[in-house]
């Protein structure tokens, strides 16, 4: 492929760079000019993610507004970065959950200022090159950086179990991407280049048999550690509750849906008929994670915990969607990452609000908020309903798209039966969710520090505001959202379906 330059990808990907060394040398800056300094570069990253949006043709298929020139071309490495249906709501959900997490860090974090809003930028930037790299070896630059920031914000700014949290999420990520590396590596040496569309036209090199199934293998792990899917997700739990409360808010929001991002631009394309052939087992494997996290979230004490378990539940209907193969499916496996990043990122939200006037997330020592905080605990609820799946709010339209997708499945059969259990899920999330809204917000005030809570603030407002806004949006009108990814993923479930040999779904 020719040279090939536009420049806006460069500039959304790194723009955050920009503030990183503006902290860096403003040595006389107070806090408050730190945090506005955080505040407007993440701000204007936010209007170049809306400029790539307008500019984006949802009904052509393949990259658009790419930027492509050779790198280290002895190798076959290039910089290449592109958007399409697949990345696109990755992208908008990166800058909008960073740019809301640096708001809601204003008063939590009082030590460190400046380091804090360094490492949040530079884990925009990781974040974002995931989503847009089109080159393995680029890929994994920004697959691993992105594990420094978040290391730094646990370790440093997390709870009293921060170090051991922040290791154990450094080691299991670490882990599972050096078999992905491998992999990379394997693919390159045979294809002669990096660059991911090449390798997927070059896929006949590695086609069928033992070798596919490894390199399938390698890529799966190091993506199911990521998501996580059972049982690679002991790592989740200690990383969310220890870490600041921006921390789960990005974790829940963006690094999660890195994993299942990678499963469907990686996995399905450079290894269709493995993916067919694995479609059953990782079904399974994402029916046992929505039920396990749900159930396990329904016996914690500790309300963070709740949320974070409550993650693992919700993601095995997305890796479930994305391994249906079907179109549907997919379309709402998508989607429904974008509903979590919402609807999870202001569950953990909500809770840091709670553990900043109260310092402590045990659902014992609350108890009759609403009475004191009438605003917030409305808004709340409104979360909690979407996190559920209710009807009209976002978390339906993904979990009934993904639904109908497994309903209507090939790559597992009977598709019923592995839809039936999914659907149980649906029925815990209602009974947990709504059993820690009852103990935390209803009732009478049953611990007496609890009358000093003081009701949402407009900042706070503000950050409510805008995950609600997302809330009904999607609930109300997705049609927008699947329009974005509708020629993207036909292509690809075709191209797939093609190869594994079964017929397509809703084509």
């Amino acid at each position: 492929m020719e040279s090939e330059f536009n420049g806006l990808l460069t500039l959304l990907t790194f723009f955050p760079l920009v503030g990183v060394v503006i902290l860096l040398f403003w040595r006389g800056a107070h806090d408050r000019q730190m945090k506005w300094t955080a505040i407007i570069t993440s701000a204007i990253t936010l209007i170049l993610s809306v400029v790539v949006l307008l500019q984006y043709r949802p009904g052509v298929p393949g990259l658009q507004l790419v930027d492509h020139m050779a790198w280290i071309p002895s190798w076959g490495i290039s910089y290449w970065l592109g958007v399409d249906g697949i990345s696109i709501l990755m992208v908008l959900l990166t800058t909008i959950i960073s740019l809301l997490a640096i708001v809601s860090s204003w008063s939590a974090i009082e030590t460190q200022v400046r380091q804090y809003y360094i490492f949040m930028l530079l884990l925009q930037v990781g974040m974002m090159g995931v989503f847009l790299a089109q080159d393995m070896f680029l890929f994994y630059i920004f697959w691993e950086f992105t594990l420094v920031p978040m290391y730094f914000l646990i370790g440093i700014w997390g709870g009293g179990r921060r170090v051991y949290a922040a290791i154990k999420f450094f080691l299991y990520t670490m882990a599972g991407s050096l078999l992905m590396l491998l992999a990379i590596l394997y693919m390159g040496i045979q294809a002669d280049t990096f660059a991911l569309p090449d390798l997927i036209a070059a896929r006949g090199a590695w086609a069928g048999g033992m070798v596919e199934a490894l390199l399938f293998i390698s890529f799966f792990v190091a993506f199911a550690i990521k998501v996580p899917i059972f049982p690679f997700h002991s790592w989740l739990p200690d990383a969310h509750t220890e870490a600041p409360t921006a921390g789960s808010v990005i974790l829940a929001g963006i690094l999660l849906k890195m994993g299942t991002y990678g499963l469907i631009r990686f996995n399905l394309p450079l290894f269709p008929q493995a993916s067919a052939d694995y479609a059953p087992y990782i079904a399974v494997l994402a029916i046992i994670g929505i039920i396990y996290g749900a159930v396990v979230a329904f016996a914690q004490k500790d309300v963070k915990k709740l949320v974070a378990y409550s993650s693992i539940s919700h993601l095995g209907f997305v890796v479930l969607g994305i391994f249906s193969l079907t179109t549907e499916g997919i379309q709402g496996g998508i989607l429904q990452g974008f509903n979590h990043g919402i609807s999870s990122g202001a569950l953990f939200f909500i809770v840091g609000v709670l553990y900043e006037q109260r310092h402590t997330r045990e659902i014992k020592e609350y108890g009759g908020v609403w009475k004191v905080m009438p605003v917030f605990s409305v808004l709340t609820l409104i979360i909690v309903l979407s996190s559920m799946g209710l009807p009209g709010l976002n978390g339906f339209v993904g979990e009934f798209t993904i639904l109908l997708g497994s309903m209507g499945a090939q790559s597992f059969a009977p598709a019923w039966i592995f839809t039936a259990f999914a659907v149980t899920g649906v029925i815990l999330a209602a009974v947990y969710l709504l059993w820690m809204f009852q103990r935390v917000f209803l009732g009478p005030v049953t611990v007496e520090a609890n009358n000093a809570l003081q009701d949402i603030n407009r900042r706070d407002l503000f950050v409510m505001a805008v995950f609600l806004l997302f809330v009904f949006w999607v609930g109300i009108a997705p049609s927008g959202f699947f329009n974005l990814m509708d020629t993207s993923v036909s292509a690809l479930v075709s191209d797939v379906v093609q190869t594994a040999g079964f017929a397509v779904l809703g084509q």
